[in-house]
């Protein structure tokens, strides 16, 4: 029988990162996305819950509370509950650089707390048992390169005012290292910028293993990369060494993670820069051994079980509605979750 956890989540914000509804890929209701979450099983193994993007069409940052009654009783229904959510900090949703001027950093910081706000009450609903509030630095590597300390300074203190408002609501928060955000563009900057903060209790790391893949390869970071330009994808020991070299120096933060696959190239849509791509679990251009290489994160030196996330969740931005909407889409991803469970889980 399958260990209880991690908790298996599918993500809701598939569903609106990178659509444009004045195109031919238009946001997918939550309503939808709850729905294909809730109707996955594979060998009696069902998802346990959602994340979600605290932003519409989905869920409103300036959410009522019988908004959040409605949002719970939805979710309830559909016998799910909800993990982790998304702070719409971006200056098109309403917040701004973390590294910019003394207005950006405000809104930037107005949509911390909001995203707390609705992460508490949703708590206090019983509708969220666990799960962080993710941020990033909503500032491009272009950019910060400028000027990396000064610029990488303002983040980190910018991160810290968020530390504070977490605290007032009883939050953490979870930073997503993304070769599309400066700061985090890299695990060497990425690691710098939680030490800058050290603020372990309440901001942690985010690991997304399509993402973090980027990090190896050095994108937007050249200086550090860890796999050879020419490198032979037939051949997992370098990549192996270079996950271990990345997770050893992120996974003492990591606080919440994301299961996902990459080809090793980079994607974007919509209004999304480009990123790491996330392809379907079974891709045949896929880079990961899903399973396998959740270990690096899962799993200490010594191979001991961090136990450090409650519940695992998958990524997969950017694929076609055509996609999404298949039920045997969700099935295959919900699969790969439970194979990633079964070699790393844990009784309660």
């Amino acid at each position: 029988m399958s260990k209880p956890f991690p908790r298996l989540h599918n993500a809701a914000w598939p569903g609106v990162v990178g659509k444009d509804p004045d195109s031919d890929q238009p946001p997918i209701e939550l309503t939808t996305m709850l729905d294909l979450t809730a109707a996955a099983e594979v060998d009696g193994v069902k998802f346990d819950g959602v994340d979600l993007f605290l932003f519409d069409p989905h869920v409103s940052i300036d959410a009522s509370a019988s908004d959040l009654r409605a949002l719970a009783d939805a979710v309830r229904e559909r016998d799910l509950v909800i993990g982790s959510v998304v702070a719409p900090v971006w200056g098109p949703t309403g917040g701004g650089s973390a590294m910019g001027d003394d207005s950006e950093r405000e809104n930037f910081l107005t949509q911390v707390d909001k995203g707390c706000r609705i992460a508490s009450q949703l708590r206090e609903l019983g509708v969220r048992p666990y799960g962080v509030v993710r941020i990033d630095s909503s500032c491009s590597p272009t950019d910060w390169v400028a000027d990396p300390n000064k610029n990488q300074q303002l983040v980190a203190d910018t991160f810290s005012k968020a530390c504070d408002i977490a605290d007032a609501h009883g939050e953490r928060l979870a930073a997503e290292g993304e070769i599309c955000w400066g700061g985090m563009h890299s695990w060497r900057a990425m690691t710098d910028l939680l030490e800058r903060v050290n603020r372990p209790d309440t901001l942690g790391f985010q690991a997304d293993m399509a993402h973090t893949l980027l990090y190896t390869l050095g994108y937007n970071a050249p200086d550090d990369r860890l796999l050879p330009a020419d490198y032979d994808w037939s051949d997992p020991a370098p990549l192996d060494d270079a996950l271990r070299q990345v997770t050893a120096s992120l996974r003492p933060w990591t606080t919440d993670f994301h299961v996902a696959q990459n080809d090793a190239t980079v994607h974007g849509s919509g209004s999304h820069d480009k990123t790491g791509r996330h392809c379907l679990p079974n891709d045949p251009n896929g880079k990961l051994d899903i399973p396998r290489h959740s270990q690096y994160w899962l799993r200490n030196t010594d191979g001991e079980l961090t136990k450090r996330c409650q519940h695992i969740c998958w990524d997969g931005c950017m694929f076609p509605n055509e996609v999404m909407r298949k039920p045997e889409t969700w099935n295959d991803i919900l699969a790969a979750m439970a194979s990633v469970r079964e070699a790393h889980g844990w009784d309660a």
